[in-house]
């Protein structure tokens, strides 16, 4: 039945393309509309509400550096790491193949939308081949009634049209494996975030056993001892 319901986003998402696309900047837009024509994947999901502060949510997506060596303290895996770009745009490693970087394109309050270039070297998804790919990635986020919450929209198209057909006998498999990271990593991001939000003072010795001087200093401006 998931399937199914996925499957059915899938189809409805790809005739009506996303209405927040006439807001992007003309060279990203295109950009965009060429990834939501082409796309092999589509993607959306949403965390389970959790008890944290919008407000503390926006440090850590404004602070990726910051926010990879809180993801590491927590021991989630990959452990990835965060490199800012002098444009602004930022890349995460894991340090074993998987690779990204994002584009922030648009941004109001509640919403971010990125442009993100992602590669998995081969064997880094189970795949005799690397698997590259561009993705529209729209990220909605709110405070409900019971906590913050998020919506997570994606559109992958993978690099080419011979990847395409040597995918094709993974296609399933590659969907399957994209929609679980995703949905693994907005569940986690929120997580931590819960627990920055409580009590960011027990973050602080993992980080200095880290090891990243940019980021605890970034860390000790963002949450500032009480």
């Amino acid at each position: 039945m998931r399937a199914v319901i996925f499957a059915s986003l899938a189809v409805v998402a790809s005739a009506q393309p996303p209405a927040f696309l006439a807001q992007l900047p003309p060279a990203a837009r295109a950009e965009a509309q060429d990834i939501v024509d082409r796309a092999d994947f589509i993607f959306e999901t949403r965390t389970e509400p959790k008890r944290v502060r919008l407000t503390t949510m926006e440090k850590l997506f404004d602070h990726p550096r910051v926010s990879s060596a809180m993801w590491r303290s927590c021991q989630f895996v990959p452990g990835f790491y965060a490199f800012i770009h002098p444009d602004g745009a930022w890349s995460i490693d894991d340090a074993r193949g998987l690779k990204g970087t994002l584009r922030l394109v648009y941004q109001r309050p509640g919403q971010r939308v990125y442009l993100v270039e992602g590669l998995a070297e081969a064997g880094r998804l189970r795949t005799p081949f690397p698997v590259g790919a561009r993705m529209l990635t729209s990220y909605r986020y709110w405070e409900g009634k019971n906590g913050f919450e998020t919506q997570l929209q994606t559109w992958t198209a993978l690099n080419s049209a011979v990847l395409g057909v040597m995918a094709r006998p993974f296609r399933s498999y590659i969907r399957h494996r994209q929609d679980e990271f995703i949905a693994y990593i907005n569940g986690n991001v929120a997580t931590f975030g819960e627990f920055a939000d409580r009590n960011p003072a027990e973050f602080r010795p993992a980080l200095q056993r880290d090891g990243d001087p940019i980021a605890l200093r970034e860390f000790d401006a963002l949450f500032p001892k009480k």
